[in-house]
């Protein structure tokens, strides 16, 4: 097939609010395919928008994750840009209810994509709620990143609903410095997290005094910033934990490489985009069975439920001491990435609901 003709080419403005690790991937990754035989404009936070996209018109609109004067500007601004759209694909909850406001009386259609569940107490999920009957009512189609979120969706009367394909980035990092890190030889325990609630903190540390009695020596490192970190390395400190916050990391797929496990203690995951990556690499991954997290590990990681500290340890150990265990696992990773989705399996699913939703245009 030859290059779309102008007719046949799509004005797509994506809309994210301020976000990091794998939904900021997403959204730019998703930009930079679509912008290959796409006019796209990206309206989002700085954190998001830059540095620029090859071939995708940013615009800067602050869009944060609690409501804010500034919200209506945001939804001036995106009504304007709406207005010249074809089709508008909002990232995250409070992007999609702003955009499904900017939009009302016009015929754009709208699609949202949602990356994650609301977190907070009554008040915060009472809001939350209403900011999904808005998205459901008014969204063309929502493409949401696990079962159970797909679920919700479709009880708040979402009139197409469906599970998103969140794929890893590619990234590429020289091999580990283990010399630099200060950790020799001693048992790896890698996990990946933004220093926040969602992310089961509280239960890693409760593990890794466990396992600091089982397997003396081990070393846990924790790769991520976030507002929880001052909080946690009191906690280390004060208790002598063998956990080290690396904040953030660039060598992210070095560090799960040489991984003996990869843990991850969330409360609750969509498609963990840095699981996906662990097991590009071949890590053995023993995880809380939350969300999507078994969606997108399958059968190549060891699950346990969530706040069972001792029983996460145990799996944990079992890697770290059994050397057919952790090889069955490697094993078992390398054999599940390659049936995970990749780039092009994603802009091929939003491009498909683009056609869905404006069937003219696209044929």
């Amino acid at each position: 097939m030859g290059e779309p003709t102008a007719a046949e080419q799509l004005r797509v403005l994506q809309v994210a609010g301020s976000a990091s690790g794998g939904t900021r991937s997403h959204v730019r990754e998703l930009a930079a395919g679509l912008a290959l035989d796409h006019r796209v404009v990206l309206a989002a936070p700085g954190d998001v928008a830059r540095p620029w996209i090859p071939g995708v018109r940013s615009r800067l609109v602050e869009i944060t994750d609690r409501p804010r004067p500034q919200d209506a500007a945001a939804v001036s601004k995106l009504r304007e840009l709406g207005r010249r759209a074809d089709v508008v694909h909002a990232h995250g909850l409070r992007a999609g209810a702003l955009a499904a406001l900017a939009l009302t009386g016009l015929s754009t259609p709208l699609v949202v994509t949602l990356h994650n569940l609301p977190v907070g107490g009554p008040a915060v999920q009472a809001m939350a709620a209403g900011l999904e009957r808005l998205v459901a009512g008014r969204a063309a189609a929502v493409l949401a990143v696990s079962g159970d979120v797909v679920d919700h969706m479709r009880g708040m009367g979402g009139k197409r609903v469906e599970r998103a394909l969140i794929p890893a980035p590619v990234r590429v990092s020289a091999p580990l410095d283990r010399a630099a890190l200060e950790i020799g030889d001693a048992p790896l325990v890698v996990t990946v997290a933004r220093l926040a609630p969602q992310k089961g903190l509280d239960l890693l540390l409760d593990a890794a005094g466990l396992l600091d009695d089982r397997v003396p020596g081990v070393i846990w490192v924790v790769a991520g910033d976030g507002p929880r970190h001052d909080e946690l390395h009191r906690v280390i400190e004060d208790e002598a934990l063998p956990v080290r916050l690396l904040g953030r990391r660039e060598d992210v797929p070095a560090l799960l490489g040489a991984a003996d496990v990869v843990v991850s203690t969330a409360e609750w995951e969509g498609q963990p985009v840095w699981l996906q990556e662990a097991l590009h690499v071949g890590a053995p991954i023993v995880a809380t069975d939350v969300g999507g997290t078994r969606e997108v590990t399958g059968a190549a990681a060891r699950l346990v439920p969530y706040g069972d500290a001792d029983l996460l340890v145990a799996q944990i150990a079992a890697v770290l001491r059994e050397p057919r265990v952790q090889e069955g696992l490697r094993v078992a990773a390398r054999e599940r990435a390659a049936e995970l989705p990749r780039a092009h399996d994603a802009l091929a699913q939003v491009l498909g609901v683009y056609r869905s939703v404006l069937p003219s245009l696209l044929v």
